[in-house]
């Protein structure tokens, strides 16, 4: 008896998704099959969904996801990416792109930009592999994939972003050496900036600073561990305020404006580093000027998606300190696979940090 999996399909016609029966698939070698438990919509998602921004069509969105496994293909790795045993039932999330380890950016610290990789959420069918996205009763894990088990104390509420949001903010603060004792500057208070700001809580950093438009952000920011929370305007004084007039040491870029980076970039102290995050979408250049950069002693690094270690990174300090913060109540509501369309609706509200879709209702 053949199986049948339900999806949301998105065909490129903005606000748009048509359900469809798919035959469940019967994971092939190197492949694992999941049910999906929840996912949650990423801005990335929404920006598909409105047209404003491109993806292959007829695609599954969603990238945020939690599974439970349910079959193993022939070859597939039964142990996770850092080696614990996985069994069918247990519950798992996996990095959004599967990598093929042998191309010239697998080799090179960069299996997130593999030039043979699957990216979750952003595939267009192939025949027998529609299910790669998240708005779906399963999807079809790719060999290669960096399947990683999700810890037991973990809600499901807090473990969905962690395959985007929170692997790409532990990505972040790495690449720029941590945020021990150093004064933090966090443009954005969005999931990815509430997430920065408890990383850097946990991670040691001494004042931190979060820049929002949004007085409710603001106020929500200071619950998840930063020191200040400013509007933008007041941005470069409360920067020179608690870095002594020095300028901070890290300056985290997470909104995508043009506008929050040149109000801010120059209060980077001398030696200090700014990491780019929220710029995924085209814009009008920015003006720098080379000699600032060179005489400040400035670094600038750009970060987009992750690696499988920034995804056991954010599950690692999920585990550890998401009782610390109210995490939990990001979601703000969770809608069934077949009122999709209403999910997506609901993700507008600038309130709703997140919102789920469980595809089990």
């Amino acid at each position: 008896m053949t199986h049948r999996s339900l999806a949301a399909v998105f065909s490129g016609k903005p606000e748009e998704l048509a359900l469809h029966p798919f035959d469940t698939p019967v994971p092939g070698r190197g492949e694992t099959l999941v049910r999906v438990i929840g996912c949650t919509l990423c801005g990335s998602d929404l920006h598909s969904y409105e047209g404003r921004r491109q993806v292959p069509v007829p695609t599954i969105l969603g990238h945020e996801i939690v599974g439970a496994i349910e079959a193993f293909g022939p070859e597939a790795p039964q142990v996770d990416w850092t080696g614990r045993e996985l069994r069918p039932g247990d519950r798992v999330t996996w990095a959004i792109v599967a990598s093929c380890g042998q191309c010239h950016y697998c080799h090179r610290g960069l299996p997130q930009k593999c030039e043979r990789g699957v990216k979750y959420g952003h595939e267009r069918f192939a025949p027998g592999v529609e299910l790669r996205g998240g708005l779906a009763d399963h999807c079809l894990l790719a060999p290669g994939s960096a399947v990683l088990r999700v810890p037991d104390e973990l809600p499901l509420e807090v473990a969905c972003p962690a395959s985007c949001a929170t692997a790409t903010v532990a990505a972040a603060l790495s690449r720029a050496g941590g945020t021990q004792g150093r004064t933090v500057a966090i443009l954005g208070a969005g999931l990815l900036g509430l997430t920065a700001c408890a990383m850097s809580r946990a991670g040691g950093a001494g004042a931190i600073v979060c820049v929002d438009r949004d007085a409710s952000r603001r106020e929500r920011a200071l619950l998840f561990g930063a020191s200040h929370s400013v509007a933008p305007e007041e941005a470069p004084a409360a920067l020179r305020d608690v870095s002594g007039g020095y300028g901070v040491d890290l300056l985290v870029e997470l909104t995508g404006a043009r506008a929050a980076f040149l109000n801010t970039w120059d209060s980077v102290r001398l030696g200090g580093a700014i990491v780019l995050v929220g710029s995924v979408f085209p814009d009008e250049p920015v003006p720098m000027r080379l000699e600032q950069i060179v005489r400040r002693n400035l670094s600038i690094f750009g970060v987009h998606n992750y690696g499988p270690a920034d995804l056991a990174a954010a599950l690692e300090f999920l585990a550890r300190h998401h009782a610390g913060f109210p995490f939990r109540e990001l979601v703000a509501a969770w809608y069934p696979l077949q009122d999709c369309a209403a999910a997506f609706t609901a993700a507008r509200d600038p309130a709703a940090i997140r919102i789920g879709v469980r595809p089990g209702g």
